[in-house]
């Protein structure tokens, strides 16, 4: 199974240096795994600069993979990933669910560099 942090969603649909890492990932949609938070964070970056249904389409293919919610559960366990590994809510939220299904996380933030079971590469300049 897999997940990709915002980062690389982003990545990939504004076709940046890194987006063909994330590729192969996103459009294996039957490992894929989406936190709702992803959907947040890629909507709130993307609404920033794209038509408004071009974000719909994009957070369509996000939903190809199955949904995460964050339920209080997996609260409670970002919370504990937050404090573990000094993360930020939303990146401790992706990580912790990362986790419970014994995903890899695909990134590019350089705040998951080292942890176990993540797959990260370096933010390339355009």
């Amino acid at each position: 199974m897999n997940v990709v942090d915002s980062s690389g969603w982003i990545e990939f649909f504004k076709a940046g240096p890194n987006g063909l890492i994330f590729k192969p990932v996103i459009e294996d949609h039957a490992h894929l795994l989406v936190p709702t938070i992803s959907l947040y964070e890629v909507h709130r970056v993307l609404s920033r600069s794209v038509p408004a249904r071009i974000v719909e389409t994009c957070l369509d293919a996000m939903r190809r993979g199955r949904v995460l919610d964050l339920t209080e559960r997996r609260a409670i366990a970002a919370s504990e990933a937050a404090t573990r590994h000094g993360l930020a809510l939303a990146d401790a939220a992706i990580y912790s669910m990362a986790r419970e299904h014994g995903a890899t996380l695909w990134t590019q933030d350089v705040d998951y560099q080292g942890l176990p079971g993540v797959q990260y590469s370096a933010k390339l300049m355009a």
